[in-house]
């Protein structure tokens, strides 16, 4: 399945489709033109004796060293050879593909100056499935993701490597196996491939996607727990929640309830509990939350833009003016993916302290310890809830701000930098993390309810148990957990634990 971009109004929505289920991806038609027209201003400049920066100058601290036309093209192609400087593992292809989108959708924008034969190669590089071998790091997230990005360049012009349909080879190879030929680049499109923020966007992208799957999961969880530690709903009345006036407190209050709803549980002890008040991480969830959510929705208004703007250098200006800026600087989406980190380490401290509760017979209102069915012979999720810690703490650590970093680059030219693409790769370990503490919480808040005498949740939390039953077994005698707590996780990652009341809960983008 192939998705029509259109540049400048892309959604959100798309491109999680397009991280989630693959596939290719096109530019709408209505931005050729605009293509063509760059490009033919690009050329009319490159012929001319005017110095412009990156088309007929050197780069970086180079920028006044004039080119002669006659290695313009040649000049391209050192740029980008010269930059692929990436260490570490490969990008997920996940990860790869979506970067090529973004820069299709970049250069889509009429601003770089390439020509229509560098989008329809990378067009056809993702419906044949031919994506570039990227390594994780090396950008600061200035002047572009430099590094990344020209790994990506350089399988474009038959250099380094690449995947095809899922084996990695010698990019040459790999488009000739697609049928496709290599491409010379003409003067400034090895600049609009590397300048950009693409790299750093599509990392903080992939984040928010899965922090929006974490969330709605949470959500689940949240309620399971609250159901099977006997917690009170009063909490979450709507009017308390309208008072203070935050959208998202308001929502997942009204998600709260709407998973509730209907609870015998909950009904057996409205009229016979000693206890005044729950501990915060029930009477306060959807305050916690609710601020999760809000920030998230800040966050995909920063990357929707992101994702659909012209970053590299120089731009093309509607008056035909070739003109260097700043736009490559990505520091909206450092702040952005810092403030991921931070929603992602809170959904986690308040998910753990729930599950810690529920397996401690202190807290858990009759609950038996550490939720087995015979606690002592057993241990039941007692080291469960301490994987929980140890991967919460784990992403508390991680969410110090990447943003507030910087270093002097390339001879004090490129002298404050964004730290965006780390900042935004350390998403995917931090959501991982997550994925596994509330998958965690669903099987502590599944054995909890099924501890509670034959009393059943509501319809909403039914289902959502019969579709872990699918996967993990209720726990009795003691067992090998481990296979348990990936498959959770892999339900909470792929939507599927919240799917069964997808209708009461509410969405980032």
């Amino acid at each position: 399945m192939s998705e029509t971009l259109v540049p400048g109004a892309t959604s959100l929505r798309t491109l999680s489709k397009i991280y989630w289920s693959g596939g290719g991806a096109t530019l709408d038609a209505g931005a050729d033109a605009g293509i063509r027209r760059a490009a033919a201003r690009i050329a009319e400049v490159a012929a001319g004796t005017a110095p412009v920066y990156g088309v007929n100058t050197g780069f970086g601290k180079l920028a006044s060293i004039r080119i002669a036309a006659a290695d313009v093209t040649r000049l391209q192609r050192n740029l980008i050879l010269s930059h692929c400087c990436g260490v570490g593992e490969p990008l997920a292809p996940e990860i790869v593909r979506l970067i090529m989108v973004l820069k299709l959708m970049s250069l889509g924008r009429g601003a770089s100056g390439v020509r229509p034969e560098l989008v329809t190669l990378m067009q056809r590089m993702l419906a044949a499935g031919v994506l570039p071998v990227i390594p994780e790091k090396g950008s600061v997230g200035a002047s572009g993701d430099l590094a990344p990005l020209a790994h990506m360049a350089a399988a474009m012009i038959g250099e380094g490597e690449a995947l095809f349909q899922g084996t990695r080879l010698p990019a040459a190879k790999a488009m000739a196996r697609a049928g496709l030929t290599p491409m010379e680049l003409s003067a400034k499109e090895g600049l609009a491939l590397i300048n950009g923020t693409q790299v750093s966007t599509a990392l903080a992208l992939a984040g928010l996607f899965r922090a929006e799957r974490a969330l709605q999961a949470a959500l689940v969880t949240g309620a399971l727990s609250t159901d099977a530690a006997m917690g009170s709903t009063a909490p979450f009345a709507a009017e308390i929640h309208d008072l203070r006036g935050h959208r998202g407190q308001i929502e997942v209050a009204a998600s709260l309830r709407a998973l509730l709803d209907g609870s015998e549980i909950r009904a057996s002890h409205l009229d016979n509990d000693e206890r005044v008040q729950d501990p915060y991480c029930l009477r306060c969830y959807p305050q916690v939350a609710g601020a999760c959510l809000d920030l998230l929705r800040q966050v995909a208004r920063t990357l929707g833009i992101e994702a659909n703007a012209a970053t590299d250098n120089p731009l093309v200006l509607s008056n035909g003016d070739v003109v260097s800026g700043g736009n490559f600087h990505a520091e909206p989406v450092a702040f952005a993916a810092d403030q991921i980190a931070l929603a992602l380490a809170e959904i986690g401290a308040i998910s753990q302290r729930r599950i810690a509760l529920l397996v401690d017979p202190a807290l858990s209102h009759g609950l038996p310890a550490f939720l087995s069915p015979r606690p002592g012979l057993n241990s039941g999720l007692m080291i469960a809830e301490v994987t929980s810690a140890a991967l919460m703490s784990e992403n508390k650590q991680m969410a110090h701000p990447a943003s507030i970093d910087s270093t002097p680059t390339s001879a004090n030219q490129e002298d404050h930098v964004s730290m965006a693409c780390h900042g935004a790769r350390r998403l995917l370990p931090m959501t991982g993390n997550l994925f596994h503490i509330i998958g965690i919480e669903a099987m502590a808040g599944a054995q909890g309810m099924a501890l509670r005498g034959g009393l059943r949740t509501s319809p909403a939390l039914e289902r959502v148990v019969a579709r872990l039953r699918e996967d993990v077994a209720e726990l009795g005698d003691d067992r090998y957990l481990a296979p348990d707590l990936a498959m959770a996780a892999g339900l909470v990652e792929a939507g599927a634990l919240a799917a069964p009341a997808r209708d009461a809960l509410p969405e980032v983008f």
